[in-house]
This record gives structure tokens, sequence and C-alpha cells, in this order.
């Protein structure tokens, strides 16, 4: 497999962070319920490498919001550090780390778009726009149930307070749904003219691979 430099650049980085989330987090269980999900995102975008590949704006997407995902496995969300200074320096009743981190997990809204794009009948437009945010809004609404019923089963109470990261707020749940609605959102209005320039580049790159 041969990958595109800029590709390996954003695979390498990803790696370091990944090598360097493992050693000594604050608690292994919380880094596997974490780190979990994107491990196996990223073991899926690198056996379709060959087979579908991405623009580099989706797998800059893909590397960043993985990054972030270790980083929240390492220290916990709730005790991300530049977060708790910030939360000192502003006087906020919470870290807000996993707050970022649901927004910023808006932007695979892109992703989404671009593989219904390219692998459905559906075309630019309102239509494409809703049906993106909507998958993006259920992505993340399954991800809570999946939190709740970890919650729910397990045995491991500090394992599981640290997954659900509520930090007091009973609708913390909703403000996680609605922080990646709103970032699925400022994704789409931001880089919709970078992604279809990008995407027409990529198609034609694939048609001229396949032939």
């Amino acid at each position: 497999m041969t990958f595109k430099t800029a590709h390996l650049f954003l695979l390498i980085i990803v790696l370091v962070t990944f090598i360097w989330s493992l050693i000594n987090p604050a608690a292994y269980s919380s880094w596997i319920l974490e780190a979990g999900p994107a491990i196996v995102l990223l073991a899926i975008v690198l056996f379709l490498y060959k087979k579908f590949r991405l623009t580099t704006l989706s797998y800059s997407i893909i590397a960043f919001v993985t990054i972030l995902v270790f980083i929240g496995g390492h220290y916990i969300y709730s005790n991300v550090p530049l977060f708790d200074w910030l939360k000192e320096a502003l006087d906020l009743k919470r870290n807000h780390y996993d707050r970022f981190g649901h927004l910023m997990k808006g932007l695979t809204a892109i992703i989404i778009r671009e593989i219904l794009l390219r692998k459905t009948l559906l075309a630019k437009g309102v239509w494409l726009n809703g049906i993106t945010v909507s998958i993006v809004l259920a992505i993340a609404a399954l991800y809570e149930i999946i939190e709740w019923l970890f919650a729910m089963v397990t045995s491991d109470g500090k394992a599981s307070k640290n997954f659900l990261g509520m930090q007091g707020d009973i609708w913390d749940a909703q403000w996680d749904m609605a922080l990646t609605l709103i970032g699925s959102i400022i994704a789409l209005i931001l880089f919709t003219k970078m992604h279809d320039m990008l995407l027409k580049r990529e198609i034609e790159l694939n048609t001229d691979r396949n032939h």
C-alpha cells in the first residue's frame, strides 16, 4: 500500500499521539472505552485506503478527531489540563473539553457528505446537506445511548462515571448531541466549497488509477 505524502504525515501524527496516549493514562479502563471506537475507525480507514480513498480534507478531519479522542482517553475528558486551566481562568463550572470534542465531531459531516456523494445517487443541495446532518446527529445519539447502556450494565462505577463524563450536568447528553449538530452545520458552511474542489480532484485521480 502506497500512501500519499500528506496522508502518511497525518498517519504518523496519529500514531505518535496514540502511543503517547497509551503510556500511563489516568485509567486504562477509561482509555479502552474512549479510544476503542477511534482505533476501530482507523483500522477501517486503513483497510479501505486503496479501495476507497477519501480526500485529504476528510483524512485531516479523521486525524484531528482521533487525536482529540486519544487526548481525552489519556487524561479522562473531565481532567484535560488545558481545559482545567480555562475552567479556573474563566471561572467556569466544569471542564469543557468534552463539549469542545463533541463540537469538533461535527466536522465528520464532511466525511459523511463525501461517502454519500460517491456511493449514492444524491446530488449536491439541500437534501444532501439535510441527510448528512441527520446521519451525524444519529451517530451522536447512538453514542450517547451506548454510554447510557454501559452505565446501566457495568459494575465498574468509576469507569462508568469517567465514560459518561457528566460532571453533575443532567443535560450532558443533550448538550453533547446539540453541539455535534451545531458543529456539523458549521462544517458544511465552512468547508463545502473546498471539499467539492478536493473531491473533484480525487475522483479524477481514482479514474486514472482504475485505467
